[in-house]
């Protein structure tokens, strides 16, 4: 179920629903920036976007995708948050922002990680593909192969911290599928993005405050990246979770790639994510877990299934508009055992007035067997007379 859930969330090509009549629409503000994304994570629905597919250098938004594999590693146990790693010459000389570590060190794994996110070090980046890698390069082979499964069609990494190299590329679509993916895939590592200041004992005070100035001025904001070079620009990824009384915990992602300034870069996140929390609301149709409907199962050892999905089921939508709101299932009749847990069986149709807005699949959220040889004869014949 989660694979099939996954994919319909985090296809390659984000949602892009048509709420209404286009007049009726919310128009997004100025953004000043070669491109931008605005996706409502809770609903999986982008709300406004420029130049999403345009190619851009992702300079340090490169190590969002470091840290994807650090994340995946650490929850396989390959390598633990308390193991003391090397600090190789290579790391120890990379060029620009640095967490001023040295070969005399042995830094434990989770101090790297905050060098890697709150510093941007270049030096902790490369000291922790080395340690899941094996090797710088052998680590990018995994950062382009892990690219590929997430659907970033777009993307191909030169390097792990994101200095600019010929063909080291990625997109707006690519970076707000690895955003949304990294904060759903590993909710509890977001906690290192929201680290202000950071720097690890016996280095200097330098660079010890995170870039994202949205973390000092809004409260709700919690993340995640920011990027620089003479190429990309200033860049921003920005993550907000606020709560309304219709829905608690909404999610909200701003991507603003190429401004002109860090303050821009800030500037422009927050006008997008407020513009988000204003312009739409968020509409949760269904707790997850919450059965959309339970119809009657033939041949089987149950005489129901619940379907519905594991996620809530979420929906943005124009602020005041939420009444014109309504649903509708499709779903094979009748439904015959054997079911599998997670097996799509239905799908759940979201209009406004006649237009249909989105298509969620309904899964089965328990199986259900097949009834034995009377129980399935008995309901053979009551399937013939019905």
């Amino acid at each position: 179920m989660k694979s099939r859930w996954s994919q319909a969330l985090l296809a390659p090509v984000l949602l892009f629903f048509s709420l209404f009549a286009a007049a009726q629409v919310p128009q997004p503000p100025e953004v000043a920036a070669r491109s931008y994304l605005l996706i409502d994570v809770s609903a999986n629905q982008v709300l406004a976007s420029r130049e999403i597919d345009a190619p851009v250098e992702p300079a340090s938004l490169t190590k969002l995708m470091t840290g994807y594999l650090v994340f995946q590693a650490l929850k396989a146990k390959k390598i633990d948050l308390k193991q003391a790693m090397p600090v190789s010459q290579r790391a120890w000389k990379m060029a620009g922002s640095r967490m001023f570590i040295d070969p005399k060190m042995q830094v434990p794994v989770e101090d790297l990680i905050k060098g890697m996110v709150v510093q941007s070090g270049n030096d902790a980046t490369v000291a922790l593909a080395e340690a899941v890698g094996g090797s710088v390069e052998r680590f990018v082979e995994l950062m382009n192969q892990q690219a590929q499964a997430l659907g970033m069609k777009n993307t191909t990494y030169k390097n792990p911290e994101g200095l600019s190299a010929p063909g080291h590329t990625t997109t707006a679509r690519d970076l707000g599928i690895l955003a949304t993916r990294l904060m759903q895939d590993f909710p509890e590592d977001l906690q290192y993005y929201s680290i202000k200041k950071y720097r690890y004992q016996g280095t200097p005070t330098a660079n010890d405050t995170n870039r994202n100035i949205l973390l000092f001025r809004d409260p709700t904001v919690d993340g995640l990246k920011t990027g620089h070079t003479d190429a990309s620009g200033y860049c921003l990824i920005a993550t907000a979770r606020r709560d309304f009384p219709n829905l608690r915990g909404r999610r909200l992602l701003a991507i603003v790639l190429g401004a002109t300034s860090e303050a821009a870069r800030a500037n422009e996140a927050q006008k997008l994510l407020n513009w988000g929390y204003t312009a739409y609301e968020g509409l949760k149709l269904f707790d997850g877990g919450q059965p959309v409907l339970e119809p009657q199962v033939w041949k089987g050892s149950e005489k129901s299934v619940k379907l519905g999905q594991a996620r809530p089921i979420v929906l943005a939508v124009p602020t005041g508009s939420s009444s014109k709101i309504k649903t509708q299932v499709a779903r094979p009749d009748p439904l015959v055992a054997p079911i599998q847990k997670g097996q799509q069986v239905g799908t759940l149709k979201i209009l406004a007035g006649d237009q249909l807005l989105s298509e969620v699949p309904l899964v089965a959220l328990q199986g259900v067997e097949q009834a034995g040889v009377f129980g399935r004869a008995w309901d053979a014949v009551r399937l013939w007379i019905k």
